[in-house]
């Protein structure tokens, strides 16, 4: 398979006509090779228009998703960034290619040993992948200019908003956390320890672990 051809093809079929234009987001994901994240059965479809499964019931986001997150966020280039949930770690190296340091909580080791060997063999340095409760966040290298969630949540946590850094961007799929169900795409900033919230775009990923929608049980 020509996985450059199927990159190019991806992103003009996928990124650019949903009103992406950040050429750095455009740049690496036209030459970071997502089929170096993906278990080897699934390769072959690494770069189609969904979520796909890469073991123990996580998965990778759509490739449109994780651009228009990341479009959201606004990243800079001396940015501290967490990524809340990136399994094998191509949202995190997507990442990497724009800001100062990346921070992983993946609370699967077995995604987390997988992430950090892809992310050495592809020479990406400035990622660091580390092992912890997802609904924790990393909180000993906070405060962060930017926090992502690899997956949907039925809400952002109080414990992790608090991770924000003054004037920081955090982004999230809210809600949708059923089959077919769809979600908001949402972007919190914090001024002055305020935190501002409004909905980007409607859309529908997987959702990430311990983030679950309590049960409301009714007599």
């Amino acid at each position: 398979m020509d996985y450059a051809k199927a990159r190019r093809h991806m992103v003009d079929s996928q990124i650019l006509p949903n009103r992406v234009t950040d050429p750095r987001i455009i740049e690496a994901m036209e030459n970071l090779p997502r089929e170096s994240f993906v278990p080897d059965e699934r390769k072959g479809v690494a770069y189609v228009d969904e979520a796909i499964p890469v073991g123990n019931g996580r998965h990778l986001m759509e490739p449109m998703i994780v651009a228009r997150l990341l479009q959201t966020a606004e990243p800079n280039d001396d940015d501290v960034a967490l990524v809340v949930g990136s399994s094998t770690g191509y949202t995190a190296a997507v990442l990497a290619k724009m800001t100062s340091a990346v921070v992983v909580v993946e609370s699967d080791p077995d995604l987390a040993a997988q992430a950090s060997a892809t992310l050495s063999d592809l020479g990406i340095d400035n990622v660091a992948v580390m092992d912890g409760l997802l609904s924790d966040g990393y909180p000993k290298q906070a405060p962060y200019d930017l926090i992502i969630f690899d997956g949907s949540v039925a809400q952002v946590p109080d414990s992790i908003r608090q991770q924000l850094a003054e004037g920081g961007r955090l982004v999230a799929v809210v809600g949708g956390q059923g089959q077919g169900l769809m979600g908001s795409a949402v972007v919190m900033s914090n001024f002055h320890g305020a935190l501002s919230e409004r909905a980007v775009f409607e859309v529908g990923t997987p959702p990430l672990p311990g983030f679950e929608q309590a049960q409301v049980f009714s007599f």
